[in-house]
């Protein structure tokens, strides 16, 4: 707002105007909040009324207000949409800017892209992707066309996004480096326990090259395969990743990993937490040679004829409420290291071994392998209808099975497949039992196991990147365009998770995101939008940010100020 002195016959009048441009035809337009007088007879009121008013004027902006908190628009009843133009914007990003302008991301990228020859600004790039990928995850080009989504700038083309990911992809170990530096400056981040898991993502393509490689797939397609590492801490929150060729073992990402932070991190004595596909000789002796401590999982249908019998006695166990049980006992263990000429060396070491039943598990591990069984039982009596991809989980209970090496199809032999029913009898032994081992011998039962039930919540940040973020990289074949799009993807998802945690954990990323999604509005007249969505997601960004996304009608100034205040780290 301003004040506007306008000539009427020979005399000025002042009047408080409201400035805004006009958005069919971008001139600015002037619209009359309030008439205050002819100057001549305001003189005999003020000493100077052209300052006092001004004055006046400045406050109003101050506390953004207009008048008494009230504005008259004028509708013109007649005027019509123009195709392919972008009326509606979000508003929930302003949650998201919050958080990167915290975590510093804004002056990284700006700092380090300073000296790129390019005609676009990298950061203005990076927030759209990020942001894109939390509410509205798409390919590159969809996010590119639906820019126009947000408040912010984004004066750049289609060319520069994927001239940019080519060159933000060499930015990656000292991004992430960055960003844990800032979690452990601004947000604080236990070092203790680390959490390490690796699933993988495919891809729809026909040949393999150096990354995309055919694996054993966590969904069971024979696509090419890339493996991603992912390291967090105990609340969940991203710390690390790394990209592998598809065809590499799980156990086999783990050194590279812990090399990486051990290198670039400042890590005291840390507690190493995965699953049975971390537990070889190679990563253990990597693990306590460095210093470490590990809490590992141990498969005992395949562990050794003692650890069964360990289990299955019921001598020891501690019995609590609904069934659950558990017991423990210090162990020594043979394990089998490489040295560095390639060659495997024993080595012995004592360790805790925790055992426990769950009447839950049990229940579960019947309830998953129920439909294999059934269609175990189906290809006994029709073998005919199946191949080697179709009968993958049911194959094991079915003997005299033999499949083609070229078709993948059933072969007919003399003897006819029939159900092997000692094979699940000997499964089912071991239903709802589950073996831990670890360094952390000190350490009671049930903190060893509290400790790695954690693991849920690297299995939920993967389902988070494969769902809600969307991850996997459809439509990017050159290898910086996909490791960038995995460093969006990883950025994106320590900043809804520390989201998660700054609104108390009372939501899952999924409602957040749908929330902050749906917080948009319409663009009405002269500036003025209309917001049309309120839930308990950002009430809760309002009570615990101090970002108010619940007002229904904002000017376009005030909108700016909202989102230039997250700005503020």
């Amino acid at each position: 707002m301003y004040l506007k002195q306008n000539k009427v016959g020979g005399r000025i009048h002042l009047i408080i105007a409201h400035g805004y441009r006009d958005k069919e035809s971008k001139k600015v337009r002037t619209k009359t909040i309030k008439s205050i007088g002819y100057l001549d007879e305001l003189e005999g009121q003020y000493p100077d009324p052209i300052t006092h008013f001004k004055s006046v004027v400045a406050e109003m902006n101050r506390q953004g207000k207009e008048a008494d908190q009230s504005a008259s628009v004028k509708i013109d009843r007649n005027k019509r949409l123009t195709q392919g133009e972008s009326n509606r914007k979000n508003i929930g990003s302003a949650a998201l800017s919050k958080l990167y302008h915290d975590l510093g991301l804004h002056t990284f990228i700006n700092n380090r892209t300073r000296r790129w020859d390019t005609g676009y600004n990298a950061n203005s790039i990076m927030r759209l992707l990020i942001f894109s990928r939390i509410l509205y995850p798409g390919s590159k080009k969809k996010t590119y066309e639906q820019k126009d989504t947000y408040f912010d700038k984004t004066d750049f083309t289609l060319s520069d996004i994927y001239r940019c990911l080519t060159k933000v992809s060499a930015l990656k170990k000292a991004i992430v480096s960055h960003l844990h530096k800032r979690m452990l400056e601004s947000f604080g981040r236990g070092n203790e326990l680390v959490y390490y898991d690796v699933t993988n993502y495919y891809f729809e393509i026909d040949e393999q090259d150096d990354m995309r490689r055919k694996g054993v797939s966590k969904e069971h397609r024979p696509d090419p395969i890339i493996q991603m590492g992912l390291l967090t801490d105990s609340s969940g929150i991203p710390i690390t990743y790394g990209l592998f060729p598809g065809n590499t073992n799980d156990c086999e990402t783990y050194v590279p990993i812990f090399k990486e932070i051990r290198k670039d991190f400042d890590f005291g004595r840390i507690i190493v937490v995965a699953d049975k596909g971390m537990n070889t000789g190679d990563n253990i002796a990597y693990c306590l040679l460095g210093g470490n401590g590990y809490v590992f999982s141990q498969t005992v249908r395949g562990g050794s004829k003692e650890l069964k019998q360990y289990v299955l006695d019921p001598e020891g166990y501690r019995e609590t409420d609904g069934g659950f049980k558990i017991k423990s006992r210090q162990y020594p263990r043979t394990i089998y290291v490489t040295d560095k000429d390639g060659k495997r060396k024993s080595m012995r070491l004592d360790e805790k071994q925790v055992v426990f039943y769950s009447p839950d598990y049990d229940k579960r591990a019947k309830a998953d392998r129920a439909a294999a069984v059934a269609k175990a039982q189906d290809m006994v009596k029709a073998p005919s209808k199946y191949k080697r991809a179709t009968a993958y989980g049911a194959a094991k209970y079915v003997k005299n099975l033999v499949f083609d090496e070229d078709t993948g199809e059933v072969i007919t032999s003399k003897e006819k497949p029939v159900f092997d029913e000692k094979r699940l009898s000997e499964e089912e032994r071991y239903d709802g039992y589950y073996a831990i081992v670890t360094s952390e011998w000190k350490a009671t039962d049930e903190k060893i196991l509290d400790t790695y039930r954690g693991l849920w919540q690297i299995e939920e940040a993967f389902k988070v990147c494969k769902s809600d973020l969307e991850a996997r990289p459809v439509y990017l074949s050159r290898q910086e365009r996909i490791d960038a799009h995995f460093l969006v993807c990883f950025i994106a998802l320590v900043i809804v998770r520390l989201l998660a945690r700054r609104l108390d954990n009372r939501f899952s990323v999924a409602q957040i995101t749908e929330s902050l999604g749906k917080a948009s509005g319409s663009y009405l007249e002269q500036n003025w939008y209309v917001f049309d969505f309120e839930d308990e997601v950002t009430q809760a960004v309002r009570d615990r940010m101090g970002i108010d996304l619940g007002r229904k009608y904002m000017g376009l100034g005030e909108i700016k100020q909202l989102i230039g205040d997250t700005k503020k780290s």
